[in-house]
């Protein structure tokens, strides 16, 4: 029997566990560090994500079969580097392939390299040169931080005065540390966004299913960008042209059609070979085996589509949905990954899956913590409930630890099903914040509503 970590300690890498769970294969799970809802399907271990050397300690002497890394951070940090020198097998690309999402900067070129069509750019080490560009240029645009900002370096700017102290945050005040030190300012692209998954094993790209995360802390796309406060799954991709994929409609076949189903895993693969493949090929040019997981972030442009960035790792909240669409064994189709022989995608069902973040008071800047559950542990049928920011205090209660608290999971024959399903959460822990709106975009009515507020939140 198999002995897997995963490193980590999101709802996603809950997630993982809960789906590798299933396994026939798998004896053990480990988790690095975990949460208190990893330690019901896995076994916690006391060793932070960023600890490269620790993980490798741990893995190599407890003879781990296959390391996942849940977050960016390791990845950059070159911990895949480190596991395989040691000879173990890991799903995650070493540092050099990671800076795809480390370097925004990096990507950018990369993208410029490979022809996968993305937004203009330009990138700057100072803030005076960064000032100057901005006096000639058209508003809105984007400034982005270079480097790694937990999701939250990216400012759209609607003006002069806006872009201008978008630079002074991250430059001169340098609110995001490091990650600030260089900058990308570039055009703003309209449209709705989408997530596109793929498993890759150094020569190309196998999808998951599309999904759409929302960023925003509140209805209506409003309040400060977070880390995402929730997401559905599939996104279907409805229109097409001979020569590119064009611009994609939202719309969720209601009914589990085949024939739609098919036809948006067709235009699925056509986005993998036209924004996937390329920088997969491209990165092995560059002498750099890409082998992991990369996300590309989409926006669905009159234009058709263009890469907003690329993650180097699986998305949270998007993972919390897609895990439970995958059918059968996820295992197998990791090791291909980590051995550079994967050959297809898992199967999916036809099913959706929709995921609402319960998350802390104060979040994203402060969040509160040690507060108390009421209703955990009592999930409905067609519910998940995947843990983040959650603990055990010496009690052994379980009590809120972090920003984003807990990812609530429905699922259904459609994505309505899915909503409904997840809004009837029967728990709650003090002044909780969550969107009333997920999957909005793929509703029939484009309801920005979840169910009634007495529904959603016990008494």
């Amino acid at each position: 029997m198999k002995r897997i970590l995963i490193v980590g300690s999101g709802a996603r890498e809950h997630a993982i566990a809960w789906k590798l769970r299933q396994s026939p294969e798998i004896g053990e799970i480990f988790v690095a560090p975990g949460n208190a809802g990893t330690d019901e399907v896995a076994t916690n271990v006391a060793v932070t994500a960023g600890d490269v050397a620790g993980i490798t300690r741990f893995a190599d002497e407890r003879q781990i079969d296959l390391t996942l890394i849940g977050p960016e951070a390791p990845l950059a940090a070159g911990v895949s580097d480190a596991l395989q020198d040691k000879g173990l097998r890991v799903v995650g690309p070493n540092a050099g392939a990671a800076r795809i999402e480390s370097s925004k900067s990096f990507a950018k070129d990369v993208m410029r390299r490979a022809n996968v069509p993305t937004a203009w750019y330009q990138a700057f080490d100072d803030a005076e040169s960064a000032r100057r560009f901005l006096a000639a240029a058209d508003y809105p645009l984007v400034v982005k931080a270079d480097g790694l900002a937990a999701g939250k370096g990216v400012v759209i700017c609607r003006s002069r005065e806006e872009a201008l102290a978008a630079i002074k945050d991250l430059m001169v005040d340098r609110v995001h540390g490091v990650a600030g030190d260089r900058i990308v300012v570039e055009e703003f692209l309209s449209g709705p966004e989408m997530s596109l998954m793929a498993l890759v094993d150094g020569r190309r790209g196998f999808a998951l299913p599309p999904s759409q995360d929302h960023k925003r802390l509140l209805d209506g796309d409003k309040g400060p960008n977070t880390g995402g406060m929730g997401a559905y799954a599939p996104v279907p991709l409805v229109a097409a042209t001979a020569s590119d994929v064009a611009h994609p409609s939202l719309g969720v076949p209601s009914d589990g059609d085949p024939q739609a189903v098919q036809m948006a895993h067709r235009l699925t693969e056509r986005l993998v070979a036209r924004l996937i493949d390329p920088v997969v090929r491209t990165l092995a040019e560059m002498g750099m085996s890409y082998r992991g997981i990369l996300y590309a972030g989409l926006m669905l442009t009159s234009d058709g589509p263009k890469v907003l960035e690329f993650n180097c790792r699986l998305g949270d909240p998007e993972t919390q949905v897609l895990m439970p669409l995958i059918q059968g064994d996820l295992l197998p189709y990791l090791e291909a990954v980590a051995a550079g022989e994967l050959d297809d995608a898992p199967p999916v069902t036809t099913r959706a899956a929709a995921g609402v973040v319960l998350a802390a008071p104060g979040y994203p800047d402060e969040p509160c913590t040690d507060s108390r559950f009421h209703g955990l542990g009592h999930t409905p049928e067609n519910m998940l409930v995947f843990h983040a920011g959650t603990r055990r205090n010496q009690e052994g209660e379980v009590v809120t630890a972090g920003g984003r608290v807990l990812t609530v999971v429905g699922t259904g024959a459609d994505v309505g099903q899915a909503v409904e399903s997840a809004y009837r959460f029967p728990l709650w822990f003090d002044r909780m914040q969550f969107r009333t709106d997920i999957a909005w975009q793929a509703r029939p009515d484009k309801s920005r509503r979840g169910m009634a507020e007495t529904e959603l939140v016990p008494a």
